[in-house]
Formats: structure tokens, sequence, C-alpha cells
């Protein structure tokens, strides 16, 4: 397993509530991409900084998804996206209940 981490500047009036309202059609978009297993979404209003952390099943996937998820954030604001890629200790994830 794969653990994807985005994270992108997005304008602090798109998050928390205002978000939750407006990104149902996307998280439920998310659940239909190949290979995805889970997503963290993830903000912060003081460095106006969001993102998430998601868990695929492959490399390629993950890389897959983040592309496409890269250009779609950036039309709806965000700026400076990046994106990393961990592979997943299984094991010792599943003894801290991460997996």
């Amino acid at each position: 397993m794969i653990l994807l981490q985005i994270n992108f500047d997005f304008p602090v009036e798109y998050m928390g509530e205002n978000l939750t309202n407006n990104a149902q059609p996307l998280a439920e978009s998310i659940n239909l991409e190949k290979g995805f297993i889970s997503k963290i979404w993830i903000e912060n209003k003081e460095t106006a900084r969001s993102g998430g952390i998601y868990i695929f099943d492959t490399l390629e996937n993950a890389k897959n998804y983040a592309e496409m998820h890269s250009k779609r954030v950036e039309q709806m604001g965000a700026t400076n996206i990046v994106s990393e890629y961990f592979e997943i200790n299984e094991p010792l994830s599943t003894l801290n209940k991460g997996i």
C-alpha cells in the first residue's frame, strides 16, 4: 500500500464548513478512483494550507490520481501543490490501528 500526501496553499475562506458543504460530490467521486482505499482531509487556516492524506493500493494508481487531482485543485484556487509518496509499513501500522 502507498500513502500519498498532497498539500497546497488554498484560500482560507474555502476551508472548514464552506468546504464541507460544497465538496460532497468531490468526496464521493474520490471513492470511485482506481485503487483508492481511504482519505483524510486536512486544512490549516493559520497557514492557508490544505490537502489530503490518501491510501492507494499501488504507486501507479497514487501517481495517476495525484496528477489528475493537482490539476483539479489548481482550478479551484490551489497553488504550490506538492505530492509525496510513501510505502506503508503494514505490520507496524496495523499494530497502531493505522490501517
